[in-house]
């Protein structure tokens, strides 16, 4: 998929803005309702995001200190999300609110005047500076999936889901090598649905193996937010079928889920 790193931020600038506007008018108490994902809150959500845009434009801006305060939190234990959210517990909603709009705007800014090839450090292996642009966009809509499902909110539809779902096919060979599993020879077609029924399409046309079904639910899946088996996901052939239980375009352990099949 061709690179278009302006309208990349563009599509992250937008899935920002629908996400704080859902937030602002949320009371202290709606901050503190349990999420989707176990053990979290909204308030750990937000403070998640601001942490880590501070983290990337931390790598953006001055690498060799990132790489000290990745190389701590690692030390501690690859909890370190868990411990991260339980620190900012004491936060209240407008400090955090105000915290993830501002660490955005830092971030968003330092993402416009950047090289999209130059390479940054991060917790795992370096990545480009789209890559991280592409990366604060997943997560965006992966945790503000979580909040949009708290509080009872359909997920505007995003202009940044195709390259999410392009991050969730790239890591094909990540998610089975963190969960221990081979990365199997075999290709995958790949055939979605865009919610304006545009088709995008990845790996050859006469694969065996495939996946076919609605962008959302692929990027659902992809970000650990549903269970392929419970989207309209279809999966023909053994490795398709393995590849969605376990995929993940996220860094780190498998996320925890109520409801989740795929357990860390």
């Amino acid at each position: 998929m061709a690179l278009d790193y302006i309208g990349l931020l563009a599509d992250l600038r937008f899935e920002s803005d629908r996400l704080i506007e859902h937030l602002a008018p949320l009371t202290s108490v709606q901050w503190d309702l349990p999420t989707p994902a176990l053990g979290w809150s909204i308030k750990d959500q937000v403070s998640h995001l601001a942490f880590f845009d501070d983290s990337t434009y931390l790598s953006l801006t001055h690498p060799d200190e990132f790489r000290i305060e990745a190389a701590d939190l690692v030390a501690g234990g690859m909890d370190f999300p868990d411990r991260i959210a339980a620190r900012h517990r004491v936060l209240t909603a407008s400090t955090l609110l105000d915290w993830f709009v501002d660490s955005r705007r830092q971030l968003s800014a330092g993402f416009a005047g950047e090289d999209p090839k130059r390479r940054l450090p991060w917790f795992g292996p370096d990545m480009s500076v789209a890559s991280a642009a592409t990366a604060r966009l997943m997560e965006t809509w992966a945790h503000g999936q979580d909040i949009y499902d708290t509080i009872g909110v359909t997920h505007p539809t995003s202009p940044g889901l195709r390259s999410i779902a392009h991050l969730g096919v790239a890591t094909f060979g990540f998610a089975h090598s963190l969960n221990g599993l081979i990365v199997p020879d075999d290709p995958v077609r790949i055939e979605l649905r865009s919610p304006t029924d545009d088709l995008w399409v990845w790996g050859p046309a006469d694969a065996a193996q495939r996946v076919t079904g609605p962008a959302t639910d692929f990027v659902l899946t992809v970000t650990q937010r549903r269970h392929w088996t419970e989207t309209a996901l279809t999966a023909e052939g053994a490795v398709a079928a393995g590849w969605l239980d376990i995929a993940q375009a996220f860094a780190g352990a498998p996320s925890r889920r109520e409801a989740q099949a795929v357990q860390p």
